[in-house]
């Protein structure tokens, strides 16, 4: 008999009635197969024999909303999340966890707060891949904390800018909404003048956002898309969020998305599990949630007090409702397009971003893959480390033009060019919301490959510079993006051109390339032991 399937019969016959508390009392996420089949399940953790029924839909379950109970509140902090020793057992029974598109072990353990050894499955737990969606994990209950609700109101495919937002129009919506966005103009400094709408698709498209969930945002917060400021502070702060830096629509944007991609990507990595209030108090999530669910859930905790903020995410009154409202069902859309990442997923053979011969610097290891964090300002810095920086060799330091050339590492189309941007589709279907997509940032307008080029693998694209983004000397940044969202440098997917490796740091920049026994380490002045030449046969 397989190892989890007598493990389950043991659970069946020590459920307790005991179980983890939460906001709106213990509600189950849907499975795989319970969110499609009208199939009686019993939550282990419930303290109930009696069945839940999902219903038969594309949208997960409405539960009675109506508060159990106040939670107390507890200073947890929330980057000490890794266990060093396993902590006691409750007595409730051990979660049965299937896993969700995403998922690594490393981060799992983070989430349930135990230990990688402790987790339990009939698969392949020991290869350094993403967890198969829908693979059954046995995990101990080690939580012994109040925790959010275990109900998921918003799929991944939502918050990042996914094929989901293919068959959407911003400018089209905005103005058929007639609200006070549709006649906004923003100012953005050396771009001048742009249409609020505008606005909003240009951040969509840089964070790699999707605009339903940003228009959705300053809708519920400030009533901008179908009506009109609520006061005046929405007017200047249309995210509420009440600080002179981040006066207007753009930066008060550009401050919602730092805080949903520092928890949509901190939760794919373990290092968010904790919600912390304006109050100082702070709240573990449940870790059985997906990533757009505590996005969603991390951005409100920022701005709400903790009894209006579980209000603001109550799937039949709340954020979730008025989303569904406006844009329809985001379930039956993301449906569509799960899982984000299929099973097996690999990255294409990729080669150096630069061409053979010629003296480069690995200067930053894996960093942020688009937008600025001030940790005096959130706290915590972004958890999506997708970008690495390269450099040309040079004599001086700063912004110096160089006519070294950036050459393409993979085949592709050249679907955006503007602003220092170049964004290579590599399956060619003219659209970076799908499939991979690859990233080169700081290209010098001069010689810049236009949009529509196909290139191939060596091929010319321009010339590294400062342009685009912030930037302190000419350098490369270059990401990966898969249907959307960035992934991670030095993760289950590894980032690999010509044979070598990238391997994290302890901090941001920091790291190395690795290719067998050969190491090379990045530093951010460009010194000698950081130079790296390509070799001609790659």
């Amino acid at each position: 008999m397989p190892r989890i399937f007598a493990i389950l019969i043991i659970i069946s016959l020590t459920i307790s009635a005991c179980g983890n508390s939460s906001v709106w009392g213990v509600v189950p996420t849907p499975t795989a197969e319970s969110a499609i089949q009208n199939t009686p399940l019993t939550d282990p953790l419930a303290g109930s024999s009696d069945p839940i029924i999902f219903p038969t839909s594309t949208t997960p379950p409405i539960f009675e909303t109506q508060l159990a109970y106040t939670p107390t509140p507890q200073i947890i902090s929330a980057n000490n999340n890794t266990p060093t020793s396993a902590p006691p057992l409750n007595d409730a029974a051990p979660f049965l966890y299937y896993a969700q598109s995403g998922d690594m072990l490393a981060a799992v353990a983070k989430r349930f707060n135990v230990n990688e050894a402790e987790i339990i499955s009939d698969a392949d737990l020991t290869k350094t891949t993403l967890i198969d969606a829908g693979v059954l994990l046995v995990i101990p209950n080690r939580i012994n904390e109040p925790t959010t609700p275990n109900i998921q109101i918003m799929p991944d495919a939502e918050i990042v800018y996914s094929p989901t937002g293919l068959d959407f129009d911003t400018e089209a919506y905005v103005k058929s909404q007639n609200g006070y966005l549709s006649s906004y103009r923003d100012y953005l400094g050396t771009s001048g003048w742009i249409q609020g709408y505008d606005a909003i698709e240009k951040l969509a498209i840089e964070n790699s956002i999707n605009p339903r969930m940003l228009l959705a945002l300053l809708e519920f917060e400030s009533r901008w898309v179908r009506g009109q400021p609520i006061d005046l502070l929405r007017t200047e702060f249309p995210m509420g969020f009440n600080d002179y830096r981040y006066k207007g629509l753009s930066v008060q944007m550009v401050w919602a998305i730092n805080n949903m991609s520092i928890a949509y990507y901190g939760w794919r990595a373990g290092t968010i599990t904790h919600l912390e209030f304006p109050d100082g108090t702070t709240l573990r999530l449940d870790p059985r949630l997906n990533a757009g669910t505590v996005a969603i859930q991390y951005l409100f905790s920022k701005l709400h007090s903790q009894t209006q903020w579980s209000q603001i995410i109550n799937p039949q009154s709340g954020f979730p409702a008025m989303y569904q409202e406006m844009f329809g069902d985001p379930w039956a859309r993301a449906k569509l397009v799960d899982p984000l990442f299929p099973a097996a997923l690999n990255q294409p053979p990729l080669v150096f971003p630069f061409e053979p011969g010629v003296k480069w610097s690995f200067t930053g290891g894996p960093h942020n893959g688009w937008g600025q964090i001030n940790p005096n300002i959130y706290g915590v810095s972004h958890s999506v480390y997708s970008a690495i920086d390269f450099a040309p060799a040079a004599a001086k330091s700063g912004c110096e033009v160089t006519n070294t050339w950036v050459t393409a590492a993979a085949p592709g189309l050249v679907v955006r060019s503007e602003n220092g941007v170049v964004m290579v589709d590599l399956d060619g279907d003219g659209y970076e919301q799908t499939g991979w997509n690859l990233l080169y940032l700081h290209l010098a307008t001069k010689d810049r490959v236009p949009v529509g080029t196909w290139l191939e693998t060596n091929d010319r694209i321009g010339h590294a510079s400062c342009e685009g983004g912030v930037s302190t000397g000419t350098h490369l940044h270059f990401a990966r993006k898969y249907n959307g969202e960035w992934v991670t440098a030095d993760g289950p997917i590894p980032f690999v051109m010509s044979g070598w490796r990238v391997v994290a740091g302890d901090k941001p920049y920091q790291g190395t390339l690795v290719r067998g026994d050969e190491i090379i380490k990045s530093d951010l002045q460009g010194q000698a032991f950081s130079n790296i030449i390509r070799e001609k046969d790659e």
